[in-house]
């Protein structure tokens, strides 16, 4: 039967370390880093149409070309020649300037549900390859779960599942702008430099305090982002294993090895900050929900 509408749960990413290693020739920065996708998603909702256009509920954020949405709809008709629209609404739930891919999640969201919508049958790295000219962490957002990544996020590696653990995540009352960040590396350098190999065989063995030991983010001290620290301390101070910046800022997460101890954290953070997630990590990316057809009730017996 004929689809109509499908609906796609796109989930946020932390970066468990980030590492700068370089300048690419083409002038980019060359990264290493350990990326994992947790449990706060993008709802996203779409409709077959002649046209296009976008819907987004609630948000701030601009509904123009440069939307990531409409480059992934945009992306998707051009690369499999569908002569075919489609009206978007995505319930944004992830924080914007917060180094959590929520535009790149919505891409990612955007591209797997079209896939399903219009039964293309593009595969993984099709879909990939059409998200890496849409954005660096694009890729990243379809494949989800636990990877290393470097370069500009185009070289991925799948790794096994992270050691079961909480995340609280809060974000601060400023965002972040990832070139002001990364420009600001470039004049300040940075004093940390995660270890990326030794989280990943962290990873592999199951072993969430030496993930969390080599844990680190090279733009957290150049970011701007001003709360980080305070927000890192309350963190620490109520259990956290670990705590640090995500991605270029400013979100802020801490990692927990007890369910008890995150609570706790959540709570000392939600009387400050407005937007505090407790979170789980996610094994793969995007998904399409599947609605439950309703059950019949029961017949009167005659």
């Amino acid at each position: 039967m004929l689809k109509k509408s499908v609906t796609v749960l796109a989930p946020a990413k932390l970066n468990l370390s980030l590492d700068v290693v370089g300048t690419l020739p083409n002038g980019y920065h060359d990264l290493d880093m350990v990326m994992q996708t947790i449990d706060l998603y993008e709802k996203i909702t779409l409709r077959r149409s002649e046209g296009l256009s976008l819907t987004l509920p609630g948000s701030f954020v601009p509904v123009n070309d440069k939307n990531t949405a409409i480059k992934a709809a945009l992306a998707f008709f051009h690369y499999t020649g569908l002569l075919a629209g489609v009206d978007m609404t995505i319930h944004k739930r992830v924080p914007v300037r917060a180094g959590m891919a929520g535009g790149s999640a919505d891409a990612a969201g955007v591209l797997v549900g079209l896939n399903d919508l219009y039964d293309a049958r593009l595969s993984m790295s099709e879909l990939c390859a059409i998200g890496a000219g849409i954005g660096a962490d694009v890729p990243f957002a379809l494949l989800g779960g636990t990877c290393r990544v470097r370069g500009v996020g185009d070289l991925m590696k799948a790794l096994p599942p992270c050691p079961d653990c909480w995340f609280v995540v809060a974000m601060p009352s400023v965002g972040v702008s990832t070139p002001e960040a990364f420009a600001r590396y470039d004049t300040m350098g940075s004093p940390v430099h995660p270890d990326c190999e030794a989280q990943e065989q962290a990873v592999r063995a199951g072993d969430l305090q030496a993930v969390c030991a080599a844990a680190g983010n090279a733009l957290e001290h150049c970011s701007g982002a001003v709360e980080t620290p305070a927000i890192c301390a309350l963190l620490r101070e109520n259990g956290a294993l670990t705590a640090q910046m995500t991605g270029s800022g400013a979100a802020v997460f801490g990692v927990f090895d007890e369910e008890e101890k995150a609570r706790t954290a959540l709570a000392a953070l939600k009387g400050g900050y407005k937007q505090v997630y407790l979170c789980r990590p996610t094994r793969g990316g995007p998904r399409v929900t599947v609605r439950r057809p309703m059950k019949k009730s029961a017949q009167p017996s005659v």
